[in-house]
C-alpha cells in the first residue's frame, strides 16, 4: 500500500517492550513488540530506540527523511531517572561535565549535558518491580543529552555511583511525552 502522505505517532512505550517491530532472534518468541500495542501502517519505523527496561516518549513514522534528521541533528532528549540512594551534589555535576563509560568494549567520555536533581516526577505506575525506599533510598534526576549511545544514561549513573532503578524519556525535541499513559499512541504532525 503506497500512500503519498507521511505519519507521525508519539507512544508511550511501556516497560518490557522493545523499539521494533519484528525480530529474526529465535530466543526472543516471548518479547513483546510495538506492534502488539497499535496498527500502526506498513513501512512504520521507530525513530531511536528505548531498551526493553525503559519507557517513555518514543517517535514512530514513514517519514525516512524525519527520522534521520531527529537521530542524527543533536536534538535534545531529556530523561528521568530513578537511582539508587540519594544522589549527591558531586554526581550530578560529574553527569553534567561528562563521564567515562564503555561503549562496545571501548572506553567513551560521554559530551558535557543538562543534569538536575529533581522531586519524583508523577509519572504513571510502571510494571517494572522496583524496590521501595524501606530498602534503601532513591532519588530522581533529569538528564538532557543531545547523544544517544546504547544504554547511555544507565551507564552514565552507574559511573558516579547510582545505578538506575527506572529510566523514563520524556522529551525528543519539541514533541512531549505530557499527560501520555503507557501503550498510549498519539498521531502527531512533524514540527
Amino acid at each position: 500500500m503506497e500512500t503519498s502522505e507521511q505519519q507521525y505517532f508519539k507512544l508511550y512505550k511501556p516497560y518490557g517492550y522493545l523499539s521494533q517491530f519484528i525480530t529474526n532472534d529465535s530466543k526472543a518468541k516471548r518479547k513483546k513488540f510495538l506492534g502488539d500495542l497499535y496498527d500502526f501502517p506498513e513501512g512504520t519505523m521507530a525513530v531511536g530506540r528505548l531498551d526493553e527496561k525503559s519507557e517513555g516518549l518514543l517517535l514512530l513514522t514513514t517519514d525516512g527523511k524525519f527520522s534521520y534528521h531527529i537521530t542524527t541533528s543533536g536534538i535534545e532528549k531529556e530523561y528521568f531517572v530513578q537511582v539508587d540512594g540519594k544522589i549527591t551534589k558531586e554526581a550530578v555535576l560529574q553527569l553534567q561535565q561528562g563521564v567515562e563509560i564503555g561503549i562496545n568494549g571501548d572506553k567513551y567520555l560521554t559530551k558535557p549535558c543538562t543534569a538536575v536533581k529533581i522531586y519524583p516526577p508523577p509519572l504513571p505506575p510502571t510494571q517494572q518491580r522496583i524496590r521501595d525506599d524501606r530498602h534503601g533510598p532513591s532519588s530522581w534526576v533529569s538528564i538532557t543529552l543531545t547523544e544517544g549511545k546504547f544504554r547511555q544514561v544507565r551507564k552514565m549513573t552507574a559511573a558516579v555511583g547510582f545505578p538506575t532503578l527506572r529510566l523514563v524519556r520524556v522529551r525528543i525535541g519539541n514533541y512531549h511525552l505530557h499527560a501520555m499513559l503507557p501503550k498510549q499512541v498519539i498521531k502527531i504532525s512533524k514540527s
